[in-house]
């Protein structure tokens, strides 16, 4: 989640996920109304909602930034300067209470311009020396257009080590440098945030038409995937900009679902939301598209282990070494985001690595 950063409190990731429970419980009470709102099966509803409902318990929110970009805006010196003062004191307190997430971080400015940068680095210089910073620390660089930019930030951090960036692809120029930004992150980059609204604007597409699925962005996503295959670097999706407030919460629900399972299904297993209200969509997308696929995967996966690796068929599906690999990365992520437990996954010993 992203959340301005004059509006971040040591208690914020804790409200927010209090209130993504209290939307499920109002909107979405049992299963059969997740049935009927997003078009699944009722057995299936089931599983979804007891495991959603007990994940937003526990977990609602893996990772969070703070936003100095757009969910700042452009703001005086002084009161920038302040936000990061009180974001410092307050991501200190949260440290100290144990209540940030798995991952958090900062988003700043860009680098685009010589006054964005100067105002990007003049928060980076007050708020992380104040800042007690959590284990798994970010800072998300957006709007990146050169391999300077990359640069310039790894070298403000030299002083944490252990802190980790992301880098921000929402230009057309940066999906052609994608190797080049990453030679310039020096093995810092944990991910690669694919901005599409930004990006769609950039090409000239009028605001009716920017959409999570225009071929634009399924291009821009293709590129991304194939640029950062195999290089460890996460690939995080683009939010959906319809919030769920009423009376249109379901009609909200239904488009965020249905461009959680997009995402999904091009092989971007992580997005961002701007509301509460976003993260049981979110949660219903990730666990109805691993739960409802478990038991033809664990088959052909028990058959062809059991086939000494040999190519296999399971009714009609034929698999080889290659559909093989595709089911265990189905079964790793499954586990990760916690739609499938260990318990439920075939014994297929080496193959999968958790």
């Amino acid at each position: 989640m992203y959340g301005g950063a004059h509006l971040f409190k040591s208690s914020t990731c804790s409200k927010l996920g209090a209130l993504a429970e209290k939307a499920l419980n109002e909107h979405a009470p049992d299963a059969a109304a997740l049935a009927r709102i997003f078009g699944i099966s009722e057995t299936l509803a089931e599983t979804v909602h007891r495991r959603v409902a007990e994940k937003l318990r526990v977990e609602p929110i893996e990772d969070y930034r703070i936003d100095f970009e757009d969910g700042f805006g452009v703001r005086s010196d002084s009161e920038e300067d302040a936000a990061a003062d009180n974001a410092a004191r307050e991501v200190t307190a949260a440290v100290q209470a144990k209540s940030l997430p798995k991952i958090f971080g900062i988003r700043v400015k860009s680098f685009h311009t010589e006054a964005n940068k100067a105002r990007a680095l003049r928060t980076l210089d007050r708020f992380l020396p104040r800042a007690m910073l959590p284990e798994n620390f970010v800072v998300t660089l957006p709007k990146i257009t050169a391999p300077e930019q990359v640069a310039t930030l790894v070298d403000v951090l030299k002083p944490y080590p252990s802190v980790r960036i992301e880098i921000m692809i929402e230009t057309p120029g940066s999906i052609f440098i994608l190797p080049r930004l990453l030679e310039a992150a020096g093995g810092k980059c944990l991910a690669a945030h694919f901005g599409a609204y930004d990006y769609t604007a950039s090409l000239g597409i009028a605001a009716a038409s920017q959409d999570l699925h225009h071929p634009a962005c399924e291009f821009a996503r293709s590129i991304m995937l194939a640029s950062l295959a195999e290089t460890g670097v996460w690939l995080v999706d683009g939010a959906t900009n319809l919030i769920p407030i009423p009376p249109a919460v379901h009609r909200a629900w239904k488009l965020h679902y249905d461009n959680v399972r997009h995402s999904l299904y091009n092989g971007f297993y992580q997005g961002w939301d701007l509301h509460p209200g976003q993260i049981p969509a979110r949660l219903i997308a990730v666990h109805s598209f691993f739960l409802e696929g478990l038991a033809e995967a664990s088959a052909r996966l028990r058959n062809f282990r059991e086939q000494a690796a040999q190519a296999t068929r399971v009714g009609a599906v034929f698999d080889d070494a290659a559909t093989i690999r595709g089911l265990v990365n189905y079964f790793e992520r499954a586990v990760h985001c916690g739609a499938v437990s260990r318990r439920e996954v075939p014994e297929i010993g080496h193959l999968i690595e958790f």
